[in-house]
């Protein structure tokens, strides 16, 4: 059980990574949805350094919620329109 922990943690680690690397901001600068999209991905990048020393202190079931959440933000910004993602693949669900 332990192990499945650890491979769903660092996969789920990975697939933020990737994810925050794969979104952009859509709005024109200096609208207000561009400071909104700001706002997310600035939650998302805080919870995967979160999840990432939660993970180094070998906490991995925060280490796993906090990317969990990291994605979630960015998944709900992209379904709202506030990123640009890729479409295909595995990193977003719009």
């Amino acid at each position: 059980m332990a192990a499945d922990l650890e491979e769903k943690t660092n996969r789920y680690g990975d697939l933020l990574a990737e994810a925050l690397e794969a979104a952009t901001v859509a709005p024109p600068a200096g609208t207000p949805m561009a400071a909104a999209a700001d706002e997310c991905y600035e939650m998302a990048a805080s919870y995967l350094e979160d999840g990432r020393h939660f993970r180094a202190e070998g906490d991995l079931v925060n280490a796993l919620a906090s990317f969990s959440y990291g994605h979630a933000w960015l998944d709900a910004g992209a379904r709202v329109g506030l990123f640009d993602v890729p479409t295909d693949g595995h990193l977003f669900t719009v």
